[in-house]
Formats: structure tokens, C-alpha cells, sequence
């Protein structure tokens, strides 16, 4: 019986966007994605703060960072 190695974990992975400073992305300032936007409306009415939908994917992803610490969200 062979023992599978498991898949690598992406927080762990120094290669990933999730890592990478937002300001250094060559996409940064591009219009937030989908998700970056959903996301951020929610963490914005659990935070009593305001959602700002002209943020771009860099901005997004800081303000994202922010809230999460605000409210308790996600983060490690």
C-alpha cells in the first residue's frame, strides 16, 4: 500500500496571487473582478462601512484585506 502525497496547499504556495503584493500586479488595475465585488459589498455591510464599486483588482484586494481584519473574516 503506497501512501498518496497530499496536494499542495495554496497558502503555502509563494508562487499565488494570494501572496503577492497587490500593488505589483500586472492586472491591479484592471475593473475588481466578480467575486472581488461581491465579496467586498458583504464584508462592507458586516463592517457598517461603505462598498466602493469603482475600486480596481489591486485596491479591492487591500480593501478586502482590511474588512476581513475589521470583522474577523477570513484571513490565517
Amino acid at each position: 500500500m503506497t501512501q498518496e502525497t497530499p496536494p499542495p496547499d495554496p497558502k503555502q504556495d509563494h508562487g499565488s496571487n494570494a501572496e503577492k503584493d497587490p500593488d505589483t500586479w500586472t492586472t491591479g488595475g484592471e475593473e475588481m473582478t466578480g467575486a472581488q465585488a461581491s465579496y467586498l459589498k458583504t464584508l462592507s455591510e458586516e463592517a457598517g462601512e461603505p462598498f466602493d464599486e469603482s475600486l480596481n483588482k489591486s485596491d479591492a484586494s487591500k480593501r478586502i484585506d482590511e474588512l476581513q481584519a475589521k470583522t474577523g473574516r477570513g484571513g490565517s
